[in-house]
């Protein structure tokens, strides 16, 4: 089994290389962006950019978004006018955190972040509910990255959401609010932990939404990328999915049925940070090969279908914390534990 250095290691030259990769393969967009600085006294080079999976192809210079948005001016605290952002930006509600101009996007300041670290993503979910924001009667202000621009202007989107957000489960399906839930393992745990202790989940998403009489539920499992499979010549990511509907004049679910979604690697890392709105937000959309495994119609109890869903899900602690709101009891007592020996290993006691 790969040793915890091991994970970290190969992790680490995965990013070195997948920086290069997307570095080159954007030279031609960071040399018209040099190009266009320079028009505005703003002097580059190719050292003032890196890519970052979580953000894209960044250009990082002292308050270049000042340089870039004269227009735009900070208060006395360091604060921009929303009104004022979005008559200098493009605000889509799906993306939060970037700002749409012509040739660059502009960031929510870096202390929004996961940690207060500039390359994490967002925190759960301030910056989501204000970009969303249409309260009258209100002064909105917000602070943004001064020193830093994204610089390929498209709706890619590295979504992690922290450990989880979304509706919670209730055994009464009918007041179940219709909207989408995403969880993933706790962010402190290391790949081997992960690959032992959550049999190497990467994500699950759920979505509800009702129609009528009918309540529809979805959940489809991600793995990490390590969980690959060979068919007829080619490699896929499978993920498990599952579709019931649950009919609200009956109290009982009508159908349910289960596949496994077989994704190519482009369509895995397009897919498996984002949620069940994905198509619906990006131009580029996604009909994954698939394969269904089983179908039951018929008058289905609540009981026997969360059983079943859990089981098909096999040994994912994610689609037990969904239902339950917690880990299965042994995963739970095992977490300190767990914490405590990474703690240790991180100031090199072991």
């Amino acid at each position: 089994m790969e040793s915890y250095e091991e994970a970290i290691i190969k992790r680490n030259n995965y990013r070195i290389e997948e920086e290069k990769k997307e570095l080159e393969k954007n030279n031609d967009l960071i040399k018209a962006f040099i190009k266009h600085c320079e028009s505005l006294d703003i002097e580059l080079s190719p050292e003032n950019f890196n890519y970052k999976e979580t953000i894209g192809i960044v250009a990082s210079y002292p308050n270049i978004l000042n340089h870039l948005k004269p227009e735009l001016i900070k208060d006395k605290e360091g604060l921009y006018s929303w009104p004022a952002i979005k008559n200098e930006f493009e605000v889509k509600p799906f993306f939060s955190g970037f700002l749409y101009a012509d040739n660059f996007m502009g960031m929510a300041h870096p202390h929004f972040r996961n940690g207060f670290y500039p390359n994490n993503n967002w925190a759960p979910r301030f910056i989501e509910l204000f970009w969303k924001q249409e309260v009258d009667n209100c002064e909105w202000f917000i602070a943004l990255d001064n020193n830093r621009v994204r610089i390929n202007v498209d709706d890619s989107m590295y979504m992690e959401k922290a450990t989880w957000y979304g509706p919670p489960f209730k055994k009464t399906i009918a007041e179940i609010v219709d909207d989408v839930s995403k969880l993933v393992p706790p962010e402190d745990l290391t790949p081997t932990n992960i690959r032992m202790f959550f049999n190497d989940a990467y994500s699950l998403n759920v979505k509800w939404h009702t129609k009528e009489n009918i309540k529809s539920f979805q959940a489809e499992a991600f793995q990490t990328e390590d969980e690959t499979i060979q068919l007829e010549g080619s490699t896929y990511f499978p993920a498990h999915y599952v579709h019931a509907e649950y009919d609200l004049k009956n109290n009982a679910f009508r159908h349910f049925d289960g596949a496994v979604h077989y994704y190519t690697e482009e369509e895995y890392r397009s897919r498996r940070d984002d949620d069940f709105n994905y198509n619906a937000k990006h131009s580029r959309h996604i009909k994954t090969k698939s394969e269904k495994l089983f179908k039951i119609n018929g008058n289905i109890p609540t009981e026997l279908w969360v059983e079943l869903t859990c089981q098909f899900m096999t040994q994912n602690p994610l689609m037990y914390e969904y239902f339950n709101g917690s880990y299965p009891e042994l995963l739970e007592e095992m977490l300190p534990i767990i914490r405590k020996i990474n703690d240790k290993r991180e100031k090199g006691e072991l």
